[in-house]
């Protein structure tokens, strides 16, 4: 990765460490910038179903959100690998701000449905991912900046704290939504985050680590480096299949979610919903940071079959459960396995990005969660209404096992590889 840091802030020769580099206020501000994200999805299905008591339509909606994201995702990877982060992602947050902020006059307006998907669709469009592109800066500061000694285990505690992240965001932002629509109303979980979005977006956009340049180019990275891998190169094998594991994580969230607010919905209280999803992440935010304490020799490839195999054990459980305290149990066990498989996912995502593709690499792989978490809604959604409650519960176990699926393929081709490797460097030994 050619990309260096430009800001007044960078002191330190090899002795220097990451939050060197980035400062303290770096971290809260990338946390919080996040939690729009994690409470859209969430907000605009709950909103959607309290003011129209629909399930089906609260699917659909969010599923307009997840096609949006899956549409402008990769492009905005590309502008930012292309111009910086900067230029790209403050008009981006305000515009996503705003849309936020509009959305529950919409939806309360009574408006018809093609306006209120078409909205949502606009919503999708300009999120700004900001943890996506939080890895994806840091990756290229610990390429640029560290000590050579430092960056392997750097890269892999920085890939834990962001997943665990994400699920510590996933995690509040539901229990956000949740509780200021018990407490406040439906509408207020939008408005919030529509709030934070115009907020800590726009700083994290303007922070100075934003500052990344390609060399050659200018301060904010205008222009374009010569070395910077093709983008075709992003559509690989190895990363598809990472695109492909992430996208059934994503129908694993999605389906979960709205089986649980069907569930609450059967038993009279929807807005418990958005809590009880919350305790999934609970061990997931947990069990993601303590992946770095697994020694080396448990290779990553490994571990996404482990862990994506107690996701789909727990969710077989879930699909089964009658009562309340079933799903307590179901919903932490779920937790458990979900966090370490999205440190793995994203870990070889980083390892695998081409050359100055990261931004691009990490968009691909969160557009192609939140278009599944969307997607999955919609058609769980319909399954509740149309078909029964029960066979909905059965759709998180049917991601579980993709997810699990996927992780075998993407161990076989590994080892594949390795041996061919082997076997290409006996023949030149001889």
């Amino acid at each position: 990765m050619t990309s260096t840091l430009k800001h007044d802030a960078v002191t330190g020769g090899d002795d220097a460490t990451l939050i060197d580099h980035t400062g303290w206020i770096y971290w809260p501000i990338a946390f919080i910038a996040r939690l729009p994200f994690a409470m859209m999805t969430v907000g605009v299905l709950m909103l959607v179903v309290a003011a129209t008591g629909s399930v089906g339509l609260g699917g659909l909606t969010s599923a307009a959100v997840g096609i949006g994201v899956v549409i402008a995702g990769p492009l905005i990877g590309d502008l930012v690998d292309r111009h910086g982060q900067r230029r790209v992602l403050a008009p981006v947050g305000l515009a996503n701000g705003i849309l936020l902020a509009v959305f529950p006059l919409i939806v309360l307006s009574d408006v018809p449905e093609g306006v209120l998907l078409a909205a949502a669709l606009a919503i999708g469009l300009t999120a700004p991912q900001a943890a996506a592109m939080s890895r994806s800066r840091l990756l290229t500061i610990i390429s640029a900046r560290l000590a050579p000694g430092r960056r392997a285990q750097t890269t892999s505690r920085i890939m834990a704290y962001e997943s665990a992240a994400d699920e510590t965001a996933f995690v509040i932002g539901p229990f956000l939504v949740g509780i200021l629509a018990a407490l406040i109303a439906p509408w207020a979980p939008i408005a919030i985050a529509a709030v934070l979005s115009l907020a800590f977006v726009t700083a994290f956009a303007l922070h100075p680590t934003a500052r990344i340049v390609v060399v050659g180019g200018d301060a904010d990275g205008a222009d374009a480096s010569p070395q910077r891998a093709p983008l075709r190169e992003v559509f690989s094998a190895k990363v598809l299949v990472l695109v492909a594991a992430t996208f059934a994580v994503g129908m694993f969230f999605g389906s979960t979610l709205t089986s649980l607010t069907a569930f609450a919905q059967a038993h009279g209280d929807e807005a418990r919903a958005g809590l009880l999803y919350g305790l999934m992440g609970i061990g997931s935010a947990v069990l993601a940071l303590g992946v770095v304490l697994l020694p080396a020799r448990f290779a990553l490839a490994r571990r996404w079959i482990v862990f994506s195999l107690v996701v789909t054990m727990a969710a077989v459980g879930y699909s089964t459960a009658d009562s309340l305290a079933a799903i307590i149990v179901w919903l932490l066990l779920m937790g458990l396995g979900v966090g370490p498989t999205l440190v793995t996912l994203f870990s070889l995502g980083g390892q695998r990005a081409p050359l100055g593709r990261a931004a691009t690499t990490m968009t691909l792989l969160g557009s192609a969660l939140t278009l599944a978490q969307a997607l999955s809604s919609a058609v769980t959604g319909w399954l509740a209404e149309e078909v029964s409650l029960h066979v909905a519960m059965i759709v998180p176990a049917v991601a579980g096992v993709l997810v699990l699926t996927f992780g075998v393929v993407n161990a076989v081709a590994e080892r594949r590889a390795a041996t061919g490797s082997v076997a290409a460097a006996e023949q030149v030994a001889a």
